[in-house]
């Protein structure tokens, strides 16, 4: 049974595991739809994508463990499937709510969530729109040993505070990748992902190791071998393919899932819906009505 708290904007939920989670009303009224961020973001960056949306939908953002305003947690205990966990918790709050399947939108770690949530529970989703989900097949042990990533050391280097939000939001503006980010979807990542401390800055309320931990432990979530047994409707979408990129397994992902459909925008890259939000918008909009 959920637990509900208020919490400033969030409502918070107790995920399947009792950790707790954050969701984010951005409002509207017709059929649901919840929104499942990436690794190192939080709900809000989805504003553009919500207000697109709940001109004819109920929408709504879920923050994960250790994201936004959702409970921090010890990031050596951290494993891929409580990230499905906490999408599954969501998906149940919001099914509740409605009575009706909901449909679920996730970007990088936030498209995989929805799928482990979809396999565990198929009743609860009506589609699954996941922009290069991070679901990655187990390594061939005879393909000797996978590049490393940079992204864990890049997270732990990542500049948690700043002396202002206007500082922080000026920063990103001005360098990659952040800077071809929507405006909206860039300042709504500092206005919801920071929080003041006590010598009047901002930090980041995820921690850096979260993040890092987030990404060594990609691919180890036992979704790859399900995918063949979702049976929910899923649209696989994906920006311009590069090597050693999400983009490079979307395709192979969307073969997996029986009946899914692959799209590729490659005016974007992994950041897509952050970038042009209004592709991701335009496209589930169109979608949705021709569904049975």
């Amino acid at each position: 049974m959920t637990q509900n708290i208020a919490c400033n904007d969030a409502r918070l939920i107790t995920s399947v595991d009792g950790v707790t989670i954050a969701l984010h009303d951005f409002g509207g009224t017709g059929s649901p739809v919840l929104l499942s961020h990436a690794t190192g973001f939080h709900a809000h960056c989805w504003e553009p994508v919500a207000h697109a949306l709940n001109s004819h939908h109920h929408v709504v953002g879920l923050d994960h463990r250790g994201y936004g305003d959702a409970e921090t947690v010890d990031p050596a205990t951290m494993t891929w499937n409580q990230y499905g966990l906490d999408a599954l918790a969501a998906a149940r709050d919001l099914y509740a709510e409605h009575n009706e399947p909901i449909i679920g939108i996730g970007h990088s770690m936030g498209g995989a969530s929805l799928l482990m949530a979809a396999h565990s529970e198929p009743h609860l989703f009506k589609a699954l729109f996941v922009f290069e989900p991070i679901v990655f097949p187990p390594p061939d042990p005879n393909a000797g040993e996978r590049p490393s990533s940079p992204l864990p050391a890049g997270a732990r280097k990542r500049r948690s505070r700043f002396p202002s939000f206007e500082a922080a939001i000026e920063n990103y503006a001005a360098k990659p990748p952040m800077a071809a980010f929507n405006a909206v979807a860039r300042e709504a990542y500092v206005r919801h992902g920071f929080k003041p401390t006590p010598d009047g800055d901002i930090e980041l309320k995820c921690l850096p190791e979260h993040e890092a931990r987030t990404y060594e432990t990609t691919g180890v979530s036992g979704a790859w071998d399900s995918l063949p047994s979702i049976t929910t409707p899923v649209w696989v979408l994906s920006g311009a393919i590069a090597p050693f990129q999400p983009s490079a397994i979307a395709i192979t992902v969307a073969e997996r899932i029986p009946g899914s459909t692959y799209v590729r925008w490659d005016e974007v890259g992994h950041f897509g819906p952050l970038e042009k939000p209004e592709l991701i918008s335009q496209y589930v909009a169109a979608i949705v009505p021709t569904l049975s």
